[in-house]
């Protein structure tokens, strides 16, 4: 079992405008070493918005956005590697700018932990999207991040790769406190992996706590427990527009 540490990463009243359009409105977010949570909520919700901006890659329009370290990885849901490159060159690439003491030996173990090793001389442009993914969550992985903040990481993947990644997830977060924070539409994933959620819905926080908290909170008695926390986020958010 990990044992929780610090804070890692902290968000205060964070708010994204564009024009007149406000996609993120005085949302806060902590991160705790060892913490796995999941951001939910319905397409346009801010999910994407929310963990640009605490992955360093977007400034908010106001308040303020602190990690404890710059080890923070980012996988985002557009994969971003060198596509012409081969999957063993990406992460040779990127093992090396982020100064890896043995950038090949680094190269070779995530390429086997992403279960990659069959690809790894084929070119990244010409991987399907499943295994395009895993390529990008291996590239996050090159710098040893404390925290890592993922992009409806799944949504690509098949039900055995999905598996293999939460597996491989898992035993990063016993074997080295790392911190997952990571966006979804599936409730169902949420409540497997996810000690506590985050539900965004236009730009705001709807809900923050765990999934037997939300059914209790917005479930319909008599609902089959296999449905019980799906029909509650729909209870909170409404139906899929």
């Amino acid at each position: 079992m990990s044992t929780k540490g610090g804070t890692l990463l902290t968000g205060a009243g964070l708010s994204k405008h564009f024009r007149h359009v406000a996609a993120l409105e005085d949302v806060d977010v902590q991160l705790v070493a060892g913490d796995v949570v999941a951001l939910l909520g319905p397409n346009g919700a801010g999910k994407t918005t929310l963990l640009r901006i605490l992955a360093g890659v977007s400034n908010p329009s106001s308040g303020t956005a602190e990690a404890v370290s710059a080890r923070i990885g980012w996988v985002p849901h557009q994969p971003a590697v060198y596509r012409k490159l081969t999957a063993r060159e990406n992460l040779r690439f990127f093992c090396a700018l982020e100064r890896a003491p043995d950038p090949e030996a680094l190269t070779e173990d995530l390429l086997r932990r992403a279960d990659l090793e069959r690809f790894s001389g084929q070119i990244a442009g010409e991987l399907s999207s499943g295994t395009l993914q895993r390529l990008n969550l291996a590239i996050a992985l090159a710098g040893k991040p404390v925290a890592l903040l993922l992009d409806e990481p799944t949504a690509t993947l098949s039900p055995d790769q999905v598996h293999r990644l939460w597996d491989w997830l898992d035993e990063l977060r016993v074997e080295e406190n790392l911190a997952v924070l990571f966006s979804t539409q599936s409730v169902d994933e949420a409540a497997r992996h996810a000690e506590s959620m985050i539900v965004l819905d236009r730009g705001h926080v709807a809900f923050r706590g765990t999934v037997a908290e939300l059914i209790a909170g917005y479930g319909t008695p008599g609902v089959a427990e296999s449905d019980a926390a799906d029909r509650a986020f729909l209870n909170l958010v409404g139906p899929p527009t």
